[in-house]
């Protein structure tokens, strides 16, 4: 059996580089950054680390990127989308939703972590990894892809 694929979950990073980010992110395949970029810079610092699919969150102007991304690991669907609310979202998600079928989809802008299965999709929120404030908590998240399903965790910043 080959090694389970690890995938590194960030957003809202607000034009931050937690210092951290290279040693939390070392073992992983890919990096997927739910938006709210706001500098490139950030992007070609993670793609130190590992490949990026990133897309753009409603701080990110001028960015080259896109608002959905959908990608494939390990024979999993992801749709990456910045604002997603996975108990009721907005018709736009709804018919991406419908047209993709995604088995998970990362998302952000809420700044709270989130994880949960919402009517056969996964979804998941890694949390706020911007610059320090108020006492907000900070967070990305792994998600490991393996032949026995997949497996999340959140990790402190």
């Amino acid at each position: 059996m080959s090694d389970p694929f690890r995938l590194g979950l960030i957003s809202d990073t607000h034009n931050h580089f937690d210092p951290r980010l290279p040693s939390l992110l070392r073992s992983v395949d890919h990096i997927l950054h739910a938006g709210d970029i706001c500098q490139d810079a950030i992007l070609v610092q993670l793609e130190q680390i590992a490949p990026v699919t990133a897309v753009l969150g409603n701080n990110d102007v001028g960015l080259p990127l896109r608002e959905t991304e959908v990608v494939e690991f390990a024979s999993k669907k992801f749709l990456i989308h910045h604002i997603v609310n996975p108990r009721v979202p907005s018709d736009a998600v709804r018919r991406r939703l419908t047209q993709v079928r995604p088995d998970v989809v990362v998302f952000g802008h809420s700044h709270q972590p989130f994880a949960a299965e919402v009517e056969d999709v996964f979804f998941i929120n890694p949390g706020y990894a911007g610059r320090p404030r108020f006492n907000q908590p900070r967070s990305l998240a792994i998600l490991e892809l393996s032949g026995s399903g997949m497996r999340h965790e959140f990790l402190a910043l």
